[in-house]
């Protein structure tokens, strides 16, 4: 039922793909088995979430695999005359070895053996399908949403302070060499969600099942639920709505002012503004933060290096989202709210809903409608009293970030008590 739920989505995202004149997720992906990658990280990531169901030595085997067709097409594509750099130039091997296996469940094994190789086949694509479902998403944005916001939460951001900003003087002063690691940790976000989901999975080849939930699950759902809402609050970002940026890039003569990073913004009536039919609309809620907070979750019970890798991903994410001009920090105060309230339901709906589950979501979601609605209909006077709106708009994501917590931790099983040797030696 879930495989029909996803293929008929991807479906759906590839007519409207092809209404534009261009190709979706399902062509992207086809094209990937022969033609150079999109993404070889992701590719191999994906392959490595499929081998938590492989024995140690099908594991080996399958990486040599899958490295020896990569450098087969590197030397093809040499010979050809084709780029071979940078992370396009990798990963069909990766893609190959997925559905070979997929071919070898359906041949070769029968019973729980083949669904389990079924299942971790389908994991792998589907993160995949995930990243080109959202490249189709941004692309129906930008093609239907010609009006964006970006005056309504750039005003009211002055009430947390116009963080991007700051942080984009702060990131053009560090240099280069910062400014790179930052943009490598944003782009490679689902590279991190895979290290903390192979950490969940460790055991998924020992005892023939997969855990009921783990960070893939709600990466996904993020992946699917956030773009909704960019179709409801179209914003575009302040690089592209307010300057030529601090690293070449920007909105060019559609911007209304070049004024990122250097200038704030005077505190005037904001109204909607046309942009271009090409950049997508995908800054409310900022989904970089909401992936960047499920993975800072899902690594708290992870050892110490991977609770350390969670949070810095967290603190890199938001400083890049916030130093490159892709998002206000309106944009973050929502994506952290909505990470939240989509990891609640996820779980939820895995231990069955009861009234603490139901009241989390509520309460997340309250929090995340009257966020949108003061940005939309309350940005000028936030602005005039940041003093105000500020605290309150930092107090209503605190709120469900200490519901979150609260409640969570009542649905941790309680430890049992350790029985003392002598102990047990009377109970015997």
């Amino acid at each position: 039922m879930a495989a029909v739920v996803v293929l008929g989505f991807l479906t759906a995202l590839e007519v409207a793909a092809r209404h534009y004149g261009l190709p979706g997720p399902l062509t992207n992906q086809v094209q990937e088995v022969v033609f150079a990658p999109k993404s070889g990280p992701l590719l191999y990531a994906s392959m490595a979430l499929m081998m938590v169901v492989l024995t140690w030595r099908q594991r080996f085997i399958t990486a040599g695999v899958a490295v020896g067709i990569d450098v087969v097409f590197l030397l093809v594509r040499w010979a050809a005359g084709f780029g071979v750099s940078g992370s396009h130039c990798f990963g069909n091997g990766a893609l190959w070895v997925m559905l070979g296996w997929a071919g070898i469940a359906v041949t070769r094994r029968t019973g729980e053996e083949r669904v389990l190789l079924l299942k971790g086949v389908g994991l792998g694509l589907l993160l995949v399908a995930g990243r080109k479902a959202g490249d189709a998403w941004l692309l129906i944005t930008a093609k239907t949403r010609p009006v964006v916001l970006d005056q309504y939460v750039a005003v009211a951001d002055h009430a947390l302070g116009d963080p991007s900003w700051l942080m984009g003087r702060f990131v053009r002063a560090v240099g280069p060499v910062g400014a790179h690691l930052l943009d490598w940790v944003y782009i490679q976000l689902a590279v991190a969600a895979v290290l903390v989901a192979l950490y969940q999975l460790r055991n998924v080849a020992a005892e023939r099942r997969f855990p009921r939930h783990h960070v893939v699950r709600t990466f996904l759902a993020i992946g699917v639920l956030g773009p909704a809402v960019y179709m409801v609050f179209p914003v575009v970002g302040p690089v592209f709505a307010y300057g030529n940026g601090a690293f070449g890039t920007g909105g060019g003569h559609w911007a209304v002012a070049n004024l990122w990073p250097d200038t704030n913004l005077a505190i005037t009536a904001p109204g909607p503004m046309t942009y271009d039919d090409l950049t997508p609309r995908n800054c409310m809620p900022s989904l970089h933060t909401a992936w960047a907070t499920a993975i800072f979750l899902h690594s708290r019970k992870g050892p110490r290096f991977l609770r350390f890798a969670g949070t810095f991903w967290l603190v890199a994410t938001l400083s890049a989202t916030l130093g490159f001009g892709y998002h206000y920090g309106a944009d973050l105060v929502a994506g952290v709210v909505f990470a939240l309230t989509v990891e609640a339901a996820m779980l939820s709906f895995e231990r069955g809903w009861d009234r603490s589950g139901i009241q989390l979501v509520a309460h997340g979601v309250t929090v995340f409608v009257a966020l949108l609605l003061s940005y939309r209909y309350l940005p000028l006077r936030m602005a005039e009293h940041p003093w105000v709106f500020g605290p309150l708009v930092i107090l209503a994501m605190l709120s469900v970030i200490d519901a979150y917590v609260r409640t969570t931790r009542k649905w941790e099983p309680e430890a049992a008590p350790a029985v003392r040797p002598e102990r047990r030696l009377e109970l015997a």
